[in-house]
């Protein structure tokens, strides 16, 4: 392309062609992302206004062909991104259920089973506190979001209340939405831990997570009505998940620090008399 743009270095766009300048650059945008440019982060509109010397209005209606072709999602008040790396996000405090979320974002979930069995796992049911040798039903699963890997889900279950699920096919379904129709239980809270932590190899390759990116490690012990139920891991990749928290100038952020349990004390001194 010839170009009459003054602007040092800025791309090229030929101002004399037949060719609108946001065909021109919508055309360069595919060849940059064909060609594998963008794949940490797509530029904003300022910085596409800057390089190729334009308006923001052809910026955008360049970008409005690029979300039309279903390459680029480009949202009011937010940056534009490339599409295959949507994030998840998923609400602090609260009961969510990841095979919704991923639908929310407007993708399609897909869930490949690795295992859905009746085992037993000693420190697991000391969680749900139970029996070490009570009976679990645990489901593995490799959740897909529009066919990529976005995390391993391990899930176990009291099988006295939970074997019905071993019948379900989870390839397109949400356990929570099994779990109330074939069992009648309805998870009502719990407690959840996020730490960030870098995946094994195998962990790697399987979720097919780059390297330098880090992983979310979730732990989740869900309760019905009080009682430990489903005690769940997941590892999900940093670059597709987020978490969002609400807060107010009032109260702000609700953080409860995990502290060391304190030793539990005889409700009797030696002597037999009772402590203060």
């Amino acid at each position: 392309m010839k170009t009459t743009a003054s602007t040092c270095g800025a791309r090229p766009v030929d101002r004399s062609s037949a060719l609108p300048l946001w065909a021109q650059i919508h055309v360069d945008l595919r060849r940059r992302l064909d060609a594998g440019e963008f794949t940490d982060v797509f530029p904003g509109e300022h910085a596409l206004v800057t390089e190729y010397a334009v308006s923001r209005h052809t910026i955008r209606e360049a970008l409005r062909r690029l979300r039309d072709d279903g390459i680029v999602v480009a949202e009011r008040g937010r940056p534009p991104r490339v599409a295959g790396a949507v994030e998840i996000t998923q609400p602090i405090g609260a009961l969510y259920s990841l095979f919704a979320s991923v639908e929310a974002a407007g993708q399609h979930q897909r869930s490949v089973v690795r295992i859905l069995d009746i085992r037993a796992d000693g420190v697991v049911a000391a969680r749900l506190g139970l029996e070490e040798s009570t009976p679990l039903l645990h489901l593995e699963r490799l959740r897909l979001a529009d066919e990529e890997p976005l995390a391993v889900d391990r899930v176990w279950l009291p099988a006295q209340s939970a074997a019905p699920l071993l019948h379900v096919d989870f390839t397109h379904t949400a356990l929570y939405d099994e779990l109330a129709e074939r069992c009648s239980i309805r998870l009502t809270g719990g407690e959840e831990t996020i730490r960030a932590v870098l995946p094994t190899p195998a962990e790697q390759r399987l979720l097919e997570i780059p390297d330098g990116v880090a992983a979310f490690a979730i732990d989740r012990l869900a309760h019905h009505h009080g009682r430990p139920t489903e005690w769940r891991h997941t590892l999900v990749r940093g670059d597709r998940f987020a978490v969002t928290a609400a807060f107010s100038g009032r109260s702000g952020y609700r953080l409860d620090v995990t502290a060391p349990p304190r030793p539990r004390r005889r409700p009797y001194n030696r002597t037999g008399t009772p402590r203060p």
